[in-house]
């Protein structure tokens, strides 16, 4: 890999330079107003996988955003890597808490500051880069097939029938994903687990239509204050979750895996000090870190009702509307918590309130294998490019298409990630370091050479 290397060194400056372009496309999946930003996003993509030398690149249209699908097959008896990424990204409320416009990167302190950059442009394009790098110096080892969606923050709500209508042509041995942290720069890491996740709007309806509190304060209910003491009786005095079911598939750790997770560096007083926040808050009996990653969680995402303008305007209002998510652990099912939610939370309601709960979208947690070559090829290029051994963890956030590229295309993934959790994704002033974003490009040829490598020494025995 020593030419690829090199290329990648000398074209160092054009690489960042297109990822400044990425950046500056609006490509806001959760707003209708951005659908041609989208389109732009997947376009700029098409025309870097030609460039860089894939054989079959494409559009596919689907009901939403368009999915960038490219590939180069060197031999097919050859391994084969799926890389999946995608090129949507979130809002950028609230803009004023921005230092600068998200959509303008700017490099402050070695970062690379813009909505995306981590999440999940930076970390795509890491390996776009790499691709060209093992294609233009004849360093490829194994065919290449590249699946870059743009509905990944809107629960990837297109992916799966694209799956399950092309499974065949999507074969692969391993899929290959960008889009999780590291534990810090020195402290190289893989990510062994994510938590699944359910989505929802709650929508409480009251009088038929907004009322002067002092005509009718206290005579009528409000569905604000309906909503409020509603989401307070979803969790105990010990944080544990009071909504009948919901624990009875979590898979709880042994003594021995919940140690092994501990041995993950984490100072809570610096975890404290970073969020500017003087106590941790969960679920009664788990550390920090183990109620971050191993414990279904519920949150309030969102809430809204009556008149948040400037100034005063007493009203009573009709409605109220909160977004609530839910992080789960293996072996819960999104569509069985969605449904006990739902049961649940409209039986709090009192006479007088109606209840409306949307469910926008869920995936499952997942647990990934540990003794695969796959896994192994991941820790030796890790430990070639940042000279020590990356510690196995499992993350808190949820990525849907994961648990869905085993059930379709029965095949593993693993989860390489170059992001630190102080990115400040999905929040204002997001940012991706240029050493991550090098070092991402470095690392992946490597992995690259010793999955085929592996692959090969499994073939002849």
């Amino acid at each position: 890999m020593q030419k690829t290397q090199q290329y990648i060194q000398t074209n160092l400056n054009r690489f960042l330079n297109e990822l400044l372009a990425f950046l500056r496309i609006p490509s806001i999946s959760t707003k209708a107003e951005h659908k041609e930003d989208l389109q732009k996003a997947a376009s700029f993509l098409i025309e870097r996988f030609k460039e860089a030398g894939a054989d079959a690149v494409k559009l596919v249209s689907t009901y939403g955003h368009p999915i960038v699908y490219a590939e180069k097959i060197i031999d097919p008896r050859l391994p084969t890597i799926l890389v999946y990424g995608h090129y949507d990204v979130q809002p950028v409320e609230p803009l004023h808490l921005w230092h600068s416009p998200p959509f303008e990167p700017v490099i402050r302190d070695g970062k690379i500051f813009a909505r995306g950059a981590s999440d999940d442009k930076g970390q795509t394009y890491m390996h776009l880069k790499a691709f060209e790098a093992m294609v233009k110096t004849g360093e490829l080892p194994c065919n290449a097939k590249f699946i870059i969606e743009g509905e990944e923050e809107v629960g990837s709500e297109s992916l799966p029938a694209f799956l399950k209508s092309n499974a065949e042509g999507l074969a692969a041995d391993v899929v290959l994903i960008s889009d999780t942290s590291m534990i810090a720069n020195h402290t190289p890491s893989l990510t062994v687990g994510l938590r699944g996740i359910v989505y929802l709007q709650v929508e409480l309806t009251g009088p038929q239509r907004d009322l002067h509190s002092g005509v009718y304060g206290g005579g009528v209910i409000n569905p604000i204050n309906t909503l409020c003491q509603m989401i307070a009786c979803l969790k105990d005095e010990k944080g544990r979750i009071t909504i009948p079911g919901f624990y009875d598939k979590v898979t709880e750790l042994s003594p021995q895996e919940r140690a092994a997770l501990a041995q993950v560096p984490f100072d809570e007083e610096n975890f404290k000090k970073e969020l500017a926040v003087e106590g941790v808050a969960g679920e009664e009996g788990y550390t920090t870190l183990e109620r971050m990653t191993i414990r279904p969680t519920l949150d309030v995402n969102g809430i809204w009702g009556g008149y948040t303008g400037e100034g005063a305007k007493t009203v009573i209002p009709s409605k109220a509307y909160a977004k609530i998510s839910m992080r789960l652990v293996p072996d819960q099912d999104f569509h069985e918590i969605g449904q006990l939610f739902t049961d649940y939370f409209t039986s709090l309601a009192p006479r007088g309130i109606k209840v409306n709960i949307q469910l926008y979208h869920g995936g499952q947690p997942v647990v990934v294998p540990m003794d695969s070559i796959a896994y192994r090829a991941a820790e030796l290029a890790m430990e070639k490019t940042f000279g020590k051994k990356p510690i196995p963890q499992r993350e808190g956030g949820s990525i849907p298409i994961v648990p869905l590229f085993h059930q379709i295309l029965k095949v593993n993934t693993i989860m390489m990630g170059f992001g630190l959790n102080s990115d400040n994704i999905h929040s204002p002033n997001e940012h991706f370091g240029l050493f991550n974003y090098l070092k991402g490009i470095e690392t992946i040829p490597y992995f690259y050479h010793y999955f085929t490598e592996l692959s090969k020494q499994q073939q002849a025995r």
